[in-house]
Parts: structure tokens; sequence; C-alpha cells
């Protein structure tokens, strides 16, 4: 019998994280199945890999790829190429450095380049712009302890802003949604460690993000 839960598959690589209590953030979505696994080896498992419902990035990839890696030829000819969902989260909004394609798929033009800047265990107010999407609706303003990037700010054309921040160590715009060719996308710069997994409004926005950019929300 093959089960109606949504499938994720979660990239991870090149940054720690606490493994254990990310974990325990994923099995508390009792309509989900996530799969987490290393970005090189979802790139290869071509018997897999178009099954899933939507992918959550949470990799820190800096160098962009060989020409004739799997990851660039992945990213290339596959990526977006079906509706399974993006979600680009905390640290995979920095991958990919002066490369167009994570641009366009990111909304991010600066990355982890000469201005970046990183704090940790910052208080993040939480600022809900658009209650009425369905990532956000029924979630009001909160706060986090986060770390926090300074990188280029959103501002891309087709990104549609959902949360902001008053840190003077963030970025202003948090979180957004866009399009990449036939996927949806949610990008989130929250989640480092287990004082956003831990979290009730995170863990919602993030489940309530899988729904979205898997078309069941």
């Amino acid at each position: 019998m093959m089960s109606d839960k949504l499938k994720v598959a979660v990239l991870v690589e090149c940054h720690p994280f606490d493994i254990i209590n990310f974990q325990k953030m994923l099995w508390s979505f009792d309509d989900c199945e996530c799969y987490v696994q290393a970005f090189d080896l979802f790139v290869q498992d071509l018997e897999n890999q178009e099954s899933y419902d939507a992918v959550l990035y949470y990799n820190m990839s800096l160098p962009i790829p060989s020409d004739n890696s799997p990851v660039r030829k992945y990213l290339e000819e596959k990526l977006g190429n079906t509706r399974q969902g993006i979600i680009l989260l905390h640290h995979a909004l920095l991958s990919f450095p002066k490369w167009d394609l994570w641009t366009k798929v990111s909304g991010v033009k600066v990355r982890c380049e000469d201005t970046f800047e990183y704090h940790q265990n910052e208080m993040v107010n939480q600022h809900i712009v658009d209650a009425c999407h369905p990532i956000t609706e029924g979630i009001k303003d909160f706060t986090l302890i986060d770390e926090t990037y300074i990188i280029g700010e959103p501002e891309e054309e087709g990104n549609k802003i959902l949360i902001t921040t008053d840190n003077p160590k963030s970025i202003k715009k948090i979180a957004w949604t866009r399009t990449y060719k036939n996927s949806r996308v949610f990008c989130y710069a929250s989640g480092h460690d287990n004082n956003a997994y831990g979290n009730e409004n995170f863990r919602k926005i993030l489940h309530n993000a899988i729904l979205w950019v898997s078309h069941r929300k």
C-alpha cells in the first residue's frame, strides 16, 4: 500500500548542524516523509530523485560545480523542470556565490561574497508581512534566537516577501517566495539550530512551506 504522505528530500553538505534536533523537527511533520541525504548522492540517485514532492536544500555549497560534475548537470538540466517544490533554508541561501543559476533559484544576487557577515545568537524579531499567504496564515509576529546574515537583500524580480526583521545585523527581508521554471520556491534565512527547530512558529512556517511548494496548500 502506497503512503499518501509527502516525500521530501532534505539535502545537506558542507555545513555542520544539530542533526538530532533537526531530525526531530522533521519527524514532527506527521504528513511528511523526510529523507536527509548528501547533496552529491541525491543528484546521482536517478531512480528516486524525481519521486519527491519537494526538495529542501540545507547545504552550503560554495564553489560553483565543475562543468562535468553530477551536481552541475542536475542543477542545469533538471532543477525546476517539474512541479517539484524547492525550499532554501538558512545557509542554503549562501550557496554558489556569483553563479547566475543560483541567483535565479534563490532570488538573491549577492550571497557569500566579500561583504558577507554572520552573527550568532541574535534576537530576531520576525514580522509577518503577508498574513494571508498559505505559508504564514494564522501566524503572528514572533521572536527567534538565531544566526543572522548580512548578504544582499532579496530584490530579484518575482520575489514575494513574507517575513521581515528589524535586527540591524541581518538582512531585513528574511522569508520570501518565488518561482523557478515550473517549481514553487520558498526561501527562509532563519534556521541555524535548535533555537529555531524547536520553535513552534518556525516549525509551522517550514511545514506550511513544504505543503505549499508541493501544491498541497
